[in-house]
């Protein structure tokens, strides 16, 4: 039996250590997670998607949430477990050389390295319109996401938001871990080519500002910040739902409402339109689109803002 120390904070993380816990042949020594965090307007300390999954279903396993992995005593704590491998997913913290060097250390980094090293690989593969995209276990090194990979999994992303490819590569990402690590011995790790590589950044509640001029990017946007930051206008106007209907037609009037349908309008940007199914102002619950109009009194041939 494989002993694991797993690290991860999100709920993709969550699916993966699911899957080691199901499996007969891995015995997880620990959770290493973020510590609590305050969380909405009333601020209430909120642990990690991990540790709550966790503490529910086998809260015997010991769960560690130290504000950095530098301590001499984390280490010695990692050292004493005497893990088989260190297995990360989405955990928020860099690895020091003195884990890096107790066990050999795999990453489940969401995107087809070197493609999208950093912290918002789904956000940046939709933002980017890229049809295909995977998930790859990774031998980790001090770098950035730029370890030798060891297996990957691709799949079809195309007009899915990043909520949905969250959950995706969640589920293959539990099917991959599995394989990696009962083929270990067998894998030949394959250096990345650096000359392919590219870096995505976090991603900022200010990224969601959008203006009318591209619906294609508008979409691309929409999908990528699906559930959050979400995209809206300068004014604060969120569009919660829509649909890309045309991305070439060339309007004169930016934020036209083009055509009322019944629950819905369709709205020029400078190029291409959209369809509008559902927007929010702030302070505000969500409406149809249609019904927005109504209460603002707009028309077709209107300006939205």
């Amino acid at each position: 039996m494989k002993k694991i120390i797993f690290m991860g904070t999100p709920s993709y993380a969550t699916c993966i250590l699911k899957a080691l816990l199901e499996d007969k042949n891995f015995e997880i020594l620990a959770l290493f997670t973020q510590p609590d965090r305050a969380v909405g307007r009333k601020q209430i300390l909120t642990p990690s998607d991990t540790k709550a999954f966790l503490c529910q279903n086998t809260p015997q396993i010991p769960i560690f949430t130290p504000n950095s992995l530098k301590d001499e005593s984390i280490v010695n704590e990692i050292c004493a477990l005497k893990p088989d491998f260190i297995v990360v997913a989405a955990y928020g913290k860099i690895l020091p050389k003195a884990i890096l060097n107790l066990a050999p250390c795999i990453n489940l980094h969401a995107s087809l390295l070197p493609k999208y090293r950093g912290a918002s690989p789904i956000q940046s593969a939709i933002l980017n319109a890229d049809k295909i995209s995977g998930v790859c276990t990774m031998l980790m090194e001090e770098g950035l996401d730029t370890g030798a990979v060891l297996e990957s999994i691709e799949c079809d992303i195309k007009d899915k938001n990043a909520s949905e490819v969250f959950d995706l590569l969640a589920n293959l990402a539990a099917k991959l871990i599995l394989s990696t690590l009962l083929n270990f011995e067998k894998i030949t790790p394959k250096k990345q080519d650096e000359s392919l590589a590219t870096h995505c950044k976090k991603i900022k509640k200010e990224d969601g500002l959008i203006e009318l001029n591209d619906a294609r990017e508008i979409y691309q946007k929409y999908l990528a910040f699906t559930p959050w930051p979400t995209i809206f206008l300068e004014n604060g106007l969120k569009f919660i739902e829509l649909e890309l209907v045309d991305e070439t037609k060339q309007n004169t009037k930016i934020g036209e409402i083009l055509e009322l349908e019944k629950e819905s309008f369709l709205l020029a940007c400078k190029k291409g339109i959209l369809r509008i199914k559902k927007l929010q102002e702030s302070g505000k619950k969500a409406l149809d689109g249609r019904t927005y109009l109504n209460g603002k009194r707009l028309k077709i041939g209107d300006s939205l803002y």
